[in-house]
């Protein structure tokens, strides 16, 4: 069934999404509340105070909810992130999870990809639109999810020649292979599907970035649906506990934030002229290193001397920065944990430190943000797009098949096209951006200090990370070689930092294995298709 002819037969809602987002409590602490009382009594008892003796009586329950109350006021909110709750949320859109759930650092996620799993075509967020808007929107939908299919038609040609070039002795054609060929497809046509695309997924916060959800939900990009979504958090919470969502303090109104104030003095050229700028000071580049410590080497290697207690005359700024980065003489490197941050020596990555504007396609971005220890800047999407001047990133494997890239680059005129339709026919932009497409540009900046760019750019140098993603880092990690090469020069895919340590097999990734023995290349060399 077609997300059409699926989304017509469920009434508009005139308060929410439809299908209705749904969301599971599936885990959690027993007692959130005199927990975090419990946690807040102990810092000043000579014992530590359990949950169940701060609401054993009436007395101490006086007690805990002024407690409560007052280190609430107070900012004292700590003891709010010991209790954790794991969710199950269903039919939320792609949109909702990059603007609200994975744009801070206080969460963790398990996602279906839509690089590996086919999406459905009626996997689609219907906002609460009626009449000629609600049918504009559901007629875009479609074209998206058909042209989704049509597109990983056109592209698996050229990826099954690329696959049989990479490994000869495999067949294409067995279920193995079609299953690979399949995902590389479907990979690159994703980016056609609207940002309306259901997800699912497992996502766990504390209960102090719960408060902190209920708080925002009214703010930018998607407040109805953010909104609705929260409210079936906070329903399941108090069925586990109704104290820990009692006092919540209510949602910030939109027009209260700071974000809607500048807008009552925006230019309507705005968008265009930021574009514009934007655009000519990162030039060629997707991703353009802007700042960075100037000392960022020489800090570092001192601070190695610092952690061992080791003049310079015994240790030189070089040695000191191979003992931390060269795979070879720290082991810390070959562990899966990432255990820079728990090891002495691998804190000393604290203190360089990178800023790059970067441009990515929305679906890039999402897997991006998900580097929480590398935060981004990241814009209301509305503020960026003009209805009249389509602004995509195209796929590496598009752009080489002649056929797919004329179908993708007709298809984004047409969905720019439905997305200023569907703004004329009075639809609020909030909702209008979720018929814009995954490949739509978002333009940010990115911070973060060597622990954070180390562990991402080694991960997604790998040639079997999404290919843009992996693009960008190519571009981030040349750049700093330039102004940071002692820094950059033991910085490459995990297979190449594996043969540096003497760990075999050399690829981590088993039967996912890329086909390119990327250890025998510098990071100056990679270059791929797939």
């Amino acid at each position: 069934m077609s997300a059409t002819a699926e989304s017509r037969t469920t009434p508009p809602s005139a308060t929410g999404f439809a299908p209705e987002p749904s969301v599971r409590l599936v885990n959690c602490f027993s007692q959130p509340y005199d927990n975090a009382v419990a946690a807040a009594r102990t810092c000043y008892s000579p014992d530590v105070v359990l949950p169940e003796d701060v609401g054993r009586d009436e007395a101490s329950r006086v007690r805990r909810d002024a407690i409560a109350a007052s280190i609430y006021q107070a900012g004292h909110h700590t003891t709010l992130q010991h209790s954790t709750f794991q969710f199950i949320l269903e039919n939320v859109s792609r949109q909702f999870i990059w603007s609200f759930l994975h744009s801070h650092p206080h969460y963790n996620s398990e996602q279906v990809s839509q690089r590996y799993v086919t999406v459905s075509p009626e996997r689609i967020a219907v906002p609460p639109l009626a009449g000629r808007a609600r049918d504009l929107f559901l007629d875009s939908a479609s074209r998206s999810m058909g042209a989704y299919f049509k597109l990983i038609e056109l592209l698996t040609p050229a990826v099954r020649d690329e696959y049989k070039r990479l490994f000869p002795a495999r067949n294409p054609d067995d279920k193995q292979g079609a299953g690979a060929v399949k995902k590389k497809a479907q990979e690159a046509a994703r980016y056609v599907l609207p940002l309306a695309t259901h997800a699912h997924l497992y996502h766990t916060i504390s209960g102090l970035t719960l408060h902190r959800y209920h708080r925002l939900c009214l703010a930018y990009d998607a407040p109805a649906e953010q909104r609705q979504v929260v409210d079936k958090m906070l329903a399941e919470v108090k069925k586990a506990d109704p104290l820990f969502v009692e006092h919540m303090e209510d949602p910030l109104p939109l027009e209260k934030t700071p974000e809607a104030a500048f807008f009552e003095t925006r230019s309507p050229t705005s968008s265009r002229e930021f574009v514009a700028e934007f655009d000519r000071e990162l030039g060629l580049r997707i991703s353009k290193l802007v700042d960075w410590k100037a000392n960022g080497e020489a800090t570092m290697a001192q601070s190695v001397r610092s952690v061992l207690g080791a003049p310079r005359a015994a240790l030189s700024d070089d040695d000191a920065i191979s003992l931390v980065l060269d795979p070879a003489r720290n082991g810390y490197l070959s562990e899966t944990l990432n255990l820079s941050a728990h090891a002495k020596i691998g804190r000393t990555m604290v203190h360089p430190h990178f800023t790059f504007k970067k441009r990515l396609s929305h679906t890039a971005d999402s897997q991006d943000q998900r580097h929480r220890a590398t935060p981004a800047s990241r814009p209301i999407l509305a503020t960026h797009v003009a209805p009249e001047s389509p602004d995509f990133a195209t796929p590496v494997l598009v752009e080489a098949v002649p056929a797919a890239k004329v179908f993708y680059e007709e298809t984004m005129a047409v969905l720019w096209r439905d997305f200023a339709s569907l703004l004329n026919a009075g639809a609020p932009a909030e909702f209008a951006i979720y018929l814009l497409p995954n490949a739509v540009n978002v333009r940010f900046e990115e911070s973060g200090d060597l622990a954070a760019f180390h562990h991402k750019w080694v991960h997604r140098l790998c040639y079997t990370a999404q290919e843009e993603i992996w693009r960008a880092c190519r571009e981030e990690w040349l750049q700093v070689k330039d102004v940071a090469p002692c820094l950059a020069r033991h910085i490459a895919a995990p297979c190449t930092l594996r043969q540096a340590a003497g760990i075999k097999p050399f690829c981590p990734e088993g039967d996912r294995y890329c086909g390119v023995p990327v250890w025998k290349l510098g990071v100056e060399d990679y270059k791929r298709l797939l």
